[in-house]
């Protein structure tokens, strides 16, 4: 159902404003769900510093983890685009080092995608290869790709991704999944040994089967490295794993 409008609603929680999806199921894979509060009567005391409350020392929650802090452990606002509010918000010391680490992951990674990059694709075991621009959907769910035909690749259902650079053979290393991928060096499109193909095994819908999908760099070599270093990036940062683990091992 990739084909479902993009619909956007403006919204008020007591966080801020945010503007979600219409439709909840088409939420980012990389979305995060606002956290529950902890009651006032729970914190007693600014849970960093210890500081108690009272008429002059305020409490304030962080709208990222919840918590309860004074003004000086909570005083930094900060964007959280993970849950699409659409003006910074007050976050602890914490938090918004974490926030700050995404901001790039959104404004650089995630906007190269959907800009998109040409490949020769290649599907299954197929001898024919077609020229076709490859982007990441708006709502970064699925892998769009389109020339004279069109199909899409749902993130969640990629089991494995193989990206090769300039000179290097396939082999067994160089296959990244989810449960290794964070263990290997990121691949930098400023590296001395640019990306220049990706491999990727997926499930359909309806099916158990693995298909296989190559995409190798046409002539404009330089973007399509780029592309590649950035959905290595996000392949590295979905499921299993949070965006946030991700950053803090990274």
């Amino acid at each position: 159902m990739s084909s479902a409008p993009d619909g956007k609603k403006l919204v008020r929680s007591p966080s801020g404003l945010r503007m979600v999806p219409e439709n909840g199921a088409f939420n980012s894979p990389f979305s995060l769900d606002e956290p529950q509060w902890v009651p006032d009567k729970e914190c007693p005391r600014c849970m960093q510093c210890d500081t108690k409350f009272d008429f002059i020392t305020r409490k304030h929650h962080c709208r990222r983890c919840g918590k309860c802090f004074c003004d000086k452990c909570c005083s930094k606002k900060v964007a959280l685009q993970r849950m699409c509010f659409v003006d910074p918000v007050r976050q602890c010391a914490e938090c918004g080092l974490i926030s700050q680490k995404e901001a790039e992951f959104y404004d650089k990674q995630l906007k190269v995608l959907m800009t998109g990059a040409t490949f020769l694709v290649t599907l299954g075991t197929s001898e024919k290869s077609e020229t076709m621009v490859c982007r990441l959907s708006n709502n970064h769910r699925y892998l769009f790709l389109d020339g004279e035909s069109h199909f899409e690749v749902e993130l969640s259902r990629i089991s494995s991704m193989q990206v090769l650079t300039e000179g290097s053979p396939p082999g067994d290393k160089d296959i990244h999944t989810y449960t290794s991928l964070l263990e290997s060096p990121y691949i930098s499109e400023g590296s001395s040994s640019p990306a220049s193909s990706m491999m990727l095994r997926y499930k359909t819908v309806g099916s158990r089967d693995l298909q296989n999908l190559r995409l190798e760099a046409t002539d404009d070599r330089k973007t399509a490295s780029v592309w590649l270093a950035a959905m290595h990036k996000v392949i590295s940062h979905h499921k299993p794993f949070t965006l946030q683990n991700a950053l803090q091992q990274s």
